[in-house]
């Protein structure tokens, strides 16, 4: 079978307490990702993530939250659903390294493999976002994909 996981990752020079706020803070995640969230990303909740400037948005439902180590989300459609986990490892106090894993694209969707190359990209646009974001204050990266 199929292995139906992406992974991306990516070493961001700020200590792991800055990296894993700016995930959990949709102030701070609107300086890099999605324009804004309903809630902080906390264990148990569902919170709605918006992109204004797509005019999109979804729910992801929270499955665990353990502080500066990981976060596990559900987000997707319904036949579309993925589990998504994010750890955060800490180099040394002045770097991150941030993994990003998503699971559960079905090996028996015909377009599996196309999705799975546009998961790994978008995962790596977002970590690259994320790090011109922290390291050096950029905020016009988000959002700029055209399709």
């Amino acid at each position: 079978m199929m292995n139906t996981n992406v992974t991306s990752k990516m070493k961001i020079y700020k200590p792991v307490d800055v990296v894993f706020e700016a995930i959990v803070d949709p102030e701070k995640m609107g300086g890099y990702w999605f324009s804004s969230g309903t809630s902080r990303v906390e264990q148990g909740k569902t919170i709605t993530w918006r992109y204004e400037e797509y005019g999109a948005e979804g729910d992801i439902h929270v499955l665990s939250v353990k502080e500066n180590k990981e976060i596990v989300f559900i987000w997707g459609g319904q036949d579309q659903e993925t589990t998504v986990r994010l750890v955060f490892n800490a180099v040394d106090e002045e770097s991150t390294i941030l993994e990003v894993t998503e699971s559960g694209l079905r090996a028996d969707d015909p377009d599996v493999v196309s999705k799975m190359v546009g998961q790994t990209g978008g995962w790596v646009y977002m970590l690259t976002c994320l790090k011109g974001y922290l390291e050096n204050g950029i905020t016009t990266l988000r959002a700029s994909l055209v399709h």
